[in-house]
């Protein structure tokens, strides 16, 4: 199924019930996701949306299948415009989707929506030590770890190290032939 996704910019009739349904702690699902392991209600996702729309300083876009079944989303930003930097935010909300490589699938292509249609330099973030699946989705869609953080995160009264990936625009960041 990887092959067969797409990424379209998200808009106000995508946010329907199962969208808002992805974003509901209930389950866990979210509890690495969000760092307090809380929901986000309509109302959260919608003014998120707005200032969004408003500001340009971040762009979701929705993750879905070819046949147009919803999948999850990925949100490039916030974008810092003068050092060209973000982070990019990918979640399969949609949960009998899970463990299928399609975030993984959805990184990459949003590795190049940010490179190429919002000139991003570097693409950046922190993910828990213990959220494997993340890690293994964004080292397979063209990221790298570039530093752990020892105890960053407290997770359930533990601490937890905190997995710095990066992943560096070619135009700016040019290989060097071995």
């Amino acid at each position: 199924m990887t092959e067969h996704i797409k990424l379209r910019k998200l808009e106000l009739e995508d946010i329907d019930e199962e969208y808002v349904s992805w974003f509901d702690n209930g389950d866990g699902h979210l509890n690495y996701f969000t760092g307090s392991g809380r929901s986000f209600p309509r109302d959260v996702i919608l003014e998120d949306f707005h200032k969004a729309a408003e500001t340009g300083l971040w762009v979701y876009y929705l993750i879905e299948s070819d046949s147009g079944e919803k999948i999850g989303n990925v949100k490039i930003g916030p974008m810092d415009t003068r050092n060209k930097t973000s982070d990019l935010v990918c979640i399969v909300g949609n949960r009998k989707l899970l463990g299928k490589g399609l975030a993984k699938a959805a990184i990459s292509m949003a590795n190049k929506i940010a490179f190429e249609e919002h000139d991003i330099r570097r693409l950046q973030g922190g993910i828990y030590a213990g959220n494997i699946s993340s890690i293994k989705a964004y080292t397979g869609g063209g990221w790298f770890i570039e530093a752990t953080m020892k105890g960053f995160y407290l997770f359930n009264g533990e601490p937890q190290d905190r997995i710095c990936v990066a992943c560096l625009n070619p135009k700016y960041f040019p290989v060097e032939p071995a």
